[in-house]
């Protein structure tokens, strides 16, 4: 298939910018490994409430994403889903990409918009075939959990979010940390501690007991064992992430990071790429910078696509 520009990667970056190219009139691919749209807030915090993007005081996960499907269709995207991108060949008329079913797409340039690439979650030690039966790594949504005993492993913004939202619909929520230290935000942290969610540090899950699913855990704190009764687990260890085929296209990375310029280029001419894969200094990673990155790199892209094109289109509001 044939068309202007290529995304790689569907989540909140990805999507604004398939909008942004509908505005610079060009026509849009969008390729993603997921099945569905919106990225690591569709598959792993759907029902989280996201407090910094500019102009919502506060907006659910799912929310976000389906306001930002709704603006990208202006653009009439093509979109190839649970599909990875494996191989890619730049020449000096565009470039050709390579998904693992075969399909190649031919267009000016490309915007990678990949997040942390492919990323599965870090195991539960004591989980092992108890996935499905009460343990699960992602919280879709809260109302399975209702009144329910919840364990929460972790001590990251995931186990402390999912913590705080499920602690007025749960029986009980327990949250278990190996450190006495945490990495999520402070001010999640301080609302957690002042909740009725029982906090045991310095302690990992032992043994998930149970005949079908999961009816008890085991929590070693401080060399003691104590026991808590649960009907879901939710590991919130982290993720493995994989840049994937990624990495042998050429592109300066550091670390796991893409490494761009001002107007978000490669070092790969006609490929671009904006949100949380991508590396500069002072690189923050929030949806709201990965929103502005998205449109520069649609904006510089354009002007490769079609030379007679100018980097600023004027503002969406001109004309209305």
């Amino acid at each position: 298939m044939e068309c202007d520009l290529v995304v790689v990667g569907a989540g909140p970056t990805g999507l604004y910018a398939t909008y942004y190219a509908g505005f610079r009139g060009l026509r849009v691919a969008v390729v993603d490994s997921l099945p569905e749209l919106g990225g690591q807030v569709t598959a792993m915090y759907p029902e989280k409430d996201i407090l910094d993007v500019a102009g919502f005081p506060r907006v659910l996960g799912r929310d976000l994403v389906a306001g930002l499907v709704a603006q990208a269709k202006s653009a009439g995207p093509t979109y190839l889903l649970d599909r990875t991108a494996t191989e890619l060949a730049v020449d000096d008329d565009g470039l050709t990409l390579e998904l693992d079913d075969g399909t190649a797409i031919r267009a000016g340039a490309m915007i990678i918009t990949a997040g942390i690439g492919r990323f599965s979650p870090r195991p539960l030690a004591a989980g092992d075939g108890w996935l499905g039966r009460g343990l699960e790594f992602f919280v879709p949504s809260f109302d399975p959990y209702i009144g329910k005993d919840v364990v929460v492993v972790g001590g990251g913004d995931s186990a402390f979010d999912w913590a705080q939202h499920l602690e007025p619909i749960a029986r009980s929520v327990t949250l278990v940390h190996r450190r006495d230290r945490f990495r999520a935000h402070q001010r999640t942290v301080d609302q957690v501690q002042a909740s009725s969610v029982e906090i045991l540090t310095n302690a990992q899950v032992a043994r998930i007991g149970g005949a079908d699913v999961v009816t008890e855990v085991d929590i070693e704190v401080d060399g003691e064992t104590v026991t808590r009764p649960a009907q879901a687990v939710i590991a919130a260890l982290g993720f493995l992430a994989d840049l994937g085929p990624l990495q042998e296209w050429g592109i300066e990375a550091n670390k796991r990071h893409l490494v761009v310029d001002s107007a978000m280029r490669t070092n790969l001419p006609r490929v671009f790429a904006a949100g949380d894969i991508t590396d500069y200094p002072g690189k923050v990673r929030l949806i709201a910078v990965g929103f502005g990155e998205a449109a520069t790199a649609v904006n510089n892209a354009a002007v490769v696509i079609d030379p007679d094109a100018h980097v600023f289109p004027g503002h969406s509001s001109e004309g209305n």
